[in-house]
């Protein structure tokens, strides 16, 4: 945002030198990028009269004029009339208008940083020219070099050229980022409050800002304008003028060289006025060429429409490129066709050009977050752009039309030929905030006086009542962003200075806080995972949809993000399985045949979302066991891991069950959807759901290109830290600790799990007494199968003998095949 230093002090005084000012600025306002002193640019400038003009006697398209510099400059030769000879190749160059002189010896402006071009007395075609009579490019204030700069002021000869034009100027750049939440300061009238803010003085807008007059006389020639609003909701304000017999011409050399030092570029005097006036008060406006408006429309006189494209429509935009706008963009159209795309740009169809007569002045208002996805979308940036999606108030909108009307009707002579139109939505009022002085001072940390809170709001245009220490604050209509008390203690805090409050720092209570259970949790997981060789993974919380459909999962049933960083980040996760499965080829095809990955992290569903409607995370954690070089069934391998796990966490009393038994949900449908339910299982704890172990599905391996010998599980970070008490440390047995195998032979229709989950609630439930079970082994003989297991049993107060371990496991293997009918061989 750039912002000119004279423009502001039109509406404020500054009585600081540049450099604090600029230092105020940096710390208060927002961070400053680039300062750029025009003033040596235009010093050697000067007024000049054109007193004689001829023909160049050698050169046809040359003129040899005589110039009164009012005998200012000391160093030039001149006749004996005191005049100074210059040639000049301008077309306008005539006797007795003044124009910009560059005396010998002067550095033409627009050359001033790059390489300068320090100007010299030489010949041209055999006459002298002593300097140059400058155009408004080489004058580095506009565009135009087909003729010279014409003074459009009363001035006198010899006058500074800088002086007379308001060129003693500093332009300082304030980074964009810093004025996000304050469209108010992409106007230099905003900015001009806030300077005057910040450097304690009290602000006044002018009059036609704050008490608008709709006092212009109207033509009795109306010209018929129809405006139609299909979409309030995204377009709140859209308001809208006829003005007939407009004279197309420069602007006045002053509006050309304001928008000139704001980075605006101009045009004509009706485009310079709404980008003059846009970059005074943040408010973009737009103008139509009546006639042509008129000509794209099928019914009598002209129709404008805000409303949705269709997706089938073009435009031809002022930059040249033709587009077709979404269905969920915002466009300004005739009953016929389009003619813009709202808030962004206008077409070339109804472009105001050299021979328009007729004009209508749109000034809208946009949805914001509309405006930047269509931005976005079709890749349009605008300067219109850049200050409707931060959020303009739309109830500065007829009061910046009525500015502009005065001015086309004054530059212009424009005759206002119609009522303002308008059909606008529904549009929040101000705030009103009751605050008390107490509240802001225990927030910033320095005592505040309701007197001080009254002064520096009112200084920037807030209205402010007092009631004892009570302080009740009208938010002016520009300032959309305050809304509660915090808003006011931020904005006392900046308007004060937050540099200027004492670095104390605050009294805090040093009992230690209260650990955090589930972090707690996670940290313990990856002790465990890291001593059983695992390596943990962090991706993203969002994937691809096709992700999400090679692992068997339903996009449908996952939050899509509406403006993605990127093409691959689409959706947020349903499980965590599928951002682990990713990464087991790409560890493979680097040489790793034997591996563990575990991941950490959240998920996301549709319909699991909070009271307001705002997604739930699923604390989750997976593991994927890879391993290729052994003839070690992966699922065992992920079993042993996740009996392990468990183990470690306390946690006793999990099973694993068929995945038919369940009454499933979508959340389990989708978390499911990866594993083969053939060869997989769920792990429950009591009534609870702790999540799914099991190999994958042949479409999910083929797809991610994953070995035979994978297998995973997926657990609910939550439910395991419920089920886990965090127990204090218990000390390994002192005793020696006895092993024992145990096998049987079971139906062929029972699962591994049925009979390893029977085993386990059966075993000794003795705080003395630790055991940990694994499998052995497995395989299928004629109509049955053949399962063992090792237990691994030790004492706190004594050493086990084989034969007690032996009458445990010979109980075990009893009850066992009068409940489950198998046989301990």
């Amino acid at each position: 945002m750039k912002v000119s230093l004279n423009w502001v002090k039109q509406f404020t005084d500054i009585d600081v030198s540049n450099e604090e000012l600029i230092k105020t600025i940096g710390e208060q306002l927002g961070a400053v990028e680039e300062v750029f002193n025009m003033t040596p640019v235009y010093k050697d400038v000067l007024i000049a009269e054109v007193v004689e003009c001829d023909k160049h006697p050698n050169a046809d398209k040359l003129s040899l004029c005589l110039i009164d510099d009012g005998g200012v400059n000391q160093s030039v030769n001149r006749n004996e009339d005191g005049l100074i000879q210059v040639v000049c190749g301008a077309n306008n160059v005539k006797k007795g208008i003044k124009v910009a002189w560059l005396p010998p010896g002067s550095t033409v402006p627009s050359s001033f940083h790059g390489d300068p071009f320090v100007l010299e007395a030489r010949e041209l075609r055999g006459k002298m020219s002593n300097g140059m009579i400058a155009s408004m490019k080489e004058l580095a204030i506009g565009d135009e070099h087909d003729g010279i700069l014409i003074i459009d002021v009363e001035s006198s000869a010899g006058q500074k050229f800088a002086d007379v034009y308001q060129l003693n100027d500093t332009i300082i750049d304030i980074e964009n980022k810093m004025f996000t939440h304050r469209p108010d300061c992409f106007g230099q009238l905003g900015v001009a409050r806030e300077i005057a803010g910040i450097t304690n003085n009290k602000f006044v807008s002018p009059d036609w800002y704050l008490n608008p007059l709709d006092n212009l006389n109207k033509s009795e020639n109306n010209l018929s304008l129809k405006i139609i609003n299909d979409i309030p909701d995204l377009v709140p304000r859209f308001v809208c003028v006829p003005i007939a017999n407009v004279n197309i011409a420069q602007s006045p050399v002053i509006i050309q060289s304001f928008l000139y030092r704001v980075g605006i570029k101009p045009i004509n005097n009706i485009v310079d006025i709404t980008n003059y006036i846009m970059a005074l008060t943040g408010q973009p406006l737009h103008a139509y060429d009546y006639d042509k408006l008129s000509a794209a429309t099928e019914a009598e006189g002209a129709v404008l429409t805000a409303r949705h494209g269709n997706g089938k429509e073009s435009v031809n935009l002022l930059n040249g490129k033709t587009i077709t706008p979404r269905e969920s963009d915002i466009v300004i159209a005739t009953d016929k066709e389009i003619v813009g795309i709202g808030g962004v740009m206008g077409g070339t169809n109804t472009q105001v050009d050299a021979d328009t007569k007729n004009i209508v002045i749109e000034c809208a208002n946009f949805d914001m977050y509309a405006i930047r996805k269509t931005s976005m979308a079709l890749g349009l940036f605008t300067d219109a752009v850049t200050r409707f999606n931060k959020g303009q108030s739309a109830l500065q909108n007829e009061t910046v039309l009525l500015e502009a009307m005065s001015m086309i009707v004054g530059v212009a002579s424009g005759d206002v030929s119609g009522e303002i139109q308008n059909a606008n939505g529904e549009v929040s009022l101000p705030s009103t905030i009751e605050v008390d002085a107490a509240f802001i001072s225990d927030r910033l940390g320095v005592d505040i006086l309701p007197e001080d809170v009254k002064r520096l709001l009112t200084n920037v245009e807030f209205e402010v009542q007092l009631d004892g220490a009570i302080a009740k604050i009208s938010v002016p209509f520009w300032r959309t962003d305050i809304e509660i008390r915090e808003d006011i203690v931020e904005e006392i805090g900046r308007l004060m200075g937050f540099h200027s409050i004492p670095k104390t720092l605050p009294m805090r209570d040093t009992t230690p806080v209260k650990k955090d259970r589930l972090l707690s949790l996670k940290s313990l997981i990856r002790n465990i995972f890291s001593s059983s060789g695992g390596n943990e993974l962090l991706t993203y919380s969002f994937v691809h949809g096709k992700l999400l459909q090679d692992c068997g999962q339903d996009p449908i049933h996952a939050y899509k993000l509406g403006n993605a960083l990127s093409p691959d980040l689409q959706y947020y996760r349903l499980s965590l399985t599928p951002s682990v499965l990713d990464k087991v080829y790409g560890n493979i095809r680097a040489g790793y045949d034997d591996f563990m990955l575990y991941e950490i992290g959240k998920t996301h569903i549709k319909n699991h979302a909070d009271e307001e409607s705002l997604p739930k995370e699923q604390q989750r954690l997976s593991s994927v066991v890879v391993s290729t070089s052994t003839d070690e069934p992966a699922y065992y391998l992920a079993q042993k891991q996740l009996m392990n796990l468990l183990e470690k966490l306390g946690i006793k009393g999990a099973s694993l069950q068929k995945i038919g038994n369940f009454n499933s949900n979508e959340s389990l449908n989708q978390l499911i959807a990866p594993f083969d339910t053939q060869r997989s299982a769920i792990v429950i704890l009591g009534d609870e759901i702790l999540g799914v172990i099991g190999e994958f599905t042949s479409k999910t391996k083929k797809a991610l290109k994953l070995p035979d010998g994978v297998a995973g599980f997926e657990l609910s970070t939550t439910k395991l830290l419920n089920a886990n008490k965090f127990s204090a440390y218990t000390p390994l047995s002192k005793f020696p600790s006895v092993h024992q195998d145990i096998s049987f032979d079971v139906p062929e229709a029972m699962t591994f799990g049925e009979l390893d989950s029977y085993i386990r609630d059966n075993l000794p439930d003795d705080e003395d007494i630790s055991w940990q079970l694994s499998p052995l082994d497995i395989y299928k003989a004629e109509n049955k199968k053949h399962m063992s297991f090792r237990i691994t049993i030790s004492h706190n107060q004594k050493t086990l003998t084989s034969e007690e371990v032996q009458t445990m496991l010979d109980k075990i293997a009893e009850d066992a095949n009068s409940a489950l009918d198998v046989t301990k061989i």
